[in-house]
């Protein structure tokens, strides 16, 4: 299964809330977590994340029994990335950490390279 070393790293809390919205939607087998890059937000580059099938051009490494997907022209923008979720009263939902983003808006779902 495990094509490339991890391009990202998910922590443990994320692994677990990822697993469990995989399980709420009942998702099949071949499909895993997809991350990746799109153009736009505020500061240039969005972050997309989401389920998916893999596909010809991807990435992929599993983490703790996840399948990740990373289409491998992303990679120079994710690499070193970590994926984190947090579920507090002043922020809940998932956070990229990112060192190749030069700077990032006030959301931290955009940033530029």
């Amino acid at each position: 299964m495990v094509e490339n070393k991890n391009l990202v790293s998910i922590t443990d809390g994320a692994i677990q809330e990822l697993k469990k919205l995989f399980k709420e939607h009942n998702l099949p087998e071949e499909q895993g977590l997809r991350i990746g890059v799109k153009g736009g937000g505020c500061s240039g580059f969005s972050y997309i994340m989401g389920f998916d099938k893999k596909k010809d051009n991807d990435a992929v490494f599993e983490q703790d029994g996840l399948k990740v997907f990373i289409e491998k022209a992303h990679g120079l923008y994710l690499s070193g990335m970590q994926v984190d979720y947090q579920d507090g009263l002043n922020a809940r939902g998932f956070i990229f950490n990112n060192p190749n983003a030069d700077e990032t808006c006030g959301c931290g779902s955009s940033f530029s390279a």
